[in-house]
């Protein structure tokens, strides 16, 4: 069976920070070229959709074992959850790049992202009352229209959206980046940095949260279309955690964004 050596979704390495950790580049001729590739599968070697979803389910399982230890552990041990975002980071970045999935990284990776949710999600909880909960419910919500539409056929992902997408990606890497720097370097400045200025009345933050989550559905789109893509053509088995990586590491950054949308609305 030939090799495969496919591109991600480019939000895949969206860091937990809410940051673009690294894109990779790949036109959808290409990808369809490298899927053709492959020889006549061996049955039970290929890529199905139940077996995603399985693999899927397991990621998010070990995120929550995660994100429980970082939610009790993390207000007593800030440097737990920071330390975990670091390797999370890291390990996303290294995900991102491999050529072929690792299912073990993958794995470790779902759970120091977990750690890290459930840290700065402790945080967020014990400054606003019952954000947590308000962030999950708007996160599932997000997800499941997303995944209804797609599922319907009433939403799709298309040349054009993914080019837009990916240059809305990048301004909105260059914004983080400026934002960060000015609350690390700037005396003074706002804890949300430039999110906190106020446009006609409403801060910077929410218009751009706003932006930032209808991005995250369309990169669940891009998921989607992603393991929909390996399995109608056959891909390896292997690619389902690629898939399942994918879907996490999306959601993850959905969450945070809403729960820090929800953050500047309370204050």
């Amino acid at each position: 069976m030939a090799k495969f050596a496919f591109s991600r979704n480019p939000a895949f390495a969206m860091n937990a920070q809410g940051g673009v950790a690294a894109t990779q580049n790949i036109s959808a001729q290409q990808l369809d070229e490298i899927y053709n590739r492959a020889s006549a599968p061996v049955e039970g070697e290929v890529m199905t959709v139940e077996d995603t979803i399985a693999k899927t389910v397991g990621a998010f399982a070990l995120m929550l074992v995660g994100a429980a230890v970082g939610w009790f552990l993390g207000p007593a041990m800030p440097a737990l959850w920071i330390g975990a975002a670091v390797v999370g980071l890291v390990l996303g970045l290294v995900n991102s790049f491999k050529k072929e999935p690792s299912a073990p990284l993958i794995l470790i990776y779902a759970v120091a992202q977990g750690v890290f949710v459930g840290g700065i999600s402790a945080l967020f909880e014990s400054l606003y009352s019952g954000i947590v909960v308000q962030a999950v419910i708007a996160s599932l919500v997000v997800v499941g229209v997303t995944l209804a539409l797609f599922a319907s056929g009433k939403i799709r992902a298309s040349k054009r959206a993914t080019k837009v997408f990916l240059i809305a990606m990048v301004g909105y890497l260059a914004f983080s980046l400026v934002n960060v720097g000015l609350q690390l370097f700037v005396p003074g400045m706002d804890a949300w940095g430039l999110r906190s200025t106020p446009v006609f009345g409403i801060p910077l933050g929410l218009i751009l949260g706003v932006f930032v989550v209808i991005l995250a559905a369309y990169s669940l789109v891009l998921d989607f279309d992603f393991i929909q893509r390996g399995v109608n053509n056959k891909a390896p088995r292997k690619y389902g955690w690629t898939g399942a990586f994918g879907i996490m590491a999306t959601v993850i950054w959905l969450y945070l964004e809403i729960l820090r949308m929800l953050a500047i609305s309370r204050r």
